[in-house]
């Protein structure tokens, strides 16, 4: 490759991340002019402190809008984002996600800690075929926190959400291991919650202990 193409494809690139960029700054242009003004005691008061109302544990999916979903308010929800929406047992792993959870839980006190799974999500795909994605060592070491019992190159989409719902219960098993969760639920003020969205009707399904299955939330 020529000095000159690499420029043109440097270029290219620094173009096509100023668009996406600027995008985006517009968009804060429109919150200062048009949004901030119609909320302005709502953020000076969380300018002083924040108390959310749950802990949102989900997958970093681009397609997933806690907020949106759940129709909440800045300072509502401490929201956790990672792929898959794993949470790796105590004390394995330990780093940003058990560092969430326990700040979450012990020093905000959240009184409700929500894991969301969705459909169509690439980690478990990824989990039913790691060898895919053999070239991304950080990405196939997480898969091992989301556990299948085969592997399966082309799933359903009936077998990705059975995985998918399992895979929630799992974290759930997991959330439970952390010493500050544990403590929480002895204390009997913590309850925990496991969601898969499903994308392409905009619906929620709620994990219910007692049953043990997913069931659809009230329109």
């Amino acid at each position: 490759m020529g000095e000159a193409e690499e420029e043109r494809r440097e270029s290219g690139w620094a173009y096509l991340w100023s668009v996406a960029v600027e995008k985006f700054l517009e968009g804060v242009s429109r919150f200062q002019k048009n949004v901030y003004p119609k909320h302005q005691d709502l953020f000076e008061k969380l300018a002083l402190g924040q108390r959310p109302d749950a802990l949102f544990i989900t997958c970093a999916d681009s397609r997933i809008d806690p907020c949106l979903l759940t129709q909440t308010k800045p300072g509502e929800l401490f929201i956790c984002r990672v792929i898959g929406n794993v949470i790796p047992p105590f004390p394995d792993a330990i780093g940003g996600v058990s560092a969430t959870i326990e700040y979450a839980v012990g020093v905000l006190r959240v009184p409700e800690v929500i894991v969301c799974g969705h459909t169509d999500c690439g980690v478990m795909r990824g989990a039913l075929n790691p060898e895919a994605l053999e070239a991304y060592p950080n990405v196939t070491a997480w898969l091992r926190y989301a556990s299948v019992d085969h592997r399966e190159q082309e799933p359903s989409a009936e077998r990705l959400l059975a995985l998918t719902q399992d895979n929630v219960v799992a974290q759930l098993k997991n959330l439970r291991s952390h010493p500050t969760v544990a403590a929480r639920l002895e204390e009997g003020d913590l309850a925990l919650h496991g969601w898969v969205y499903h994308i392409g009707p905009g619906a929620v399904t709620v994990y219910n202990e007692s049953s043990q299955m997913f069931e659809a939330t009230g329109a």
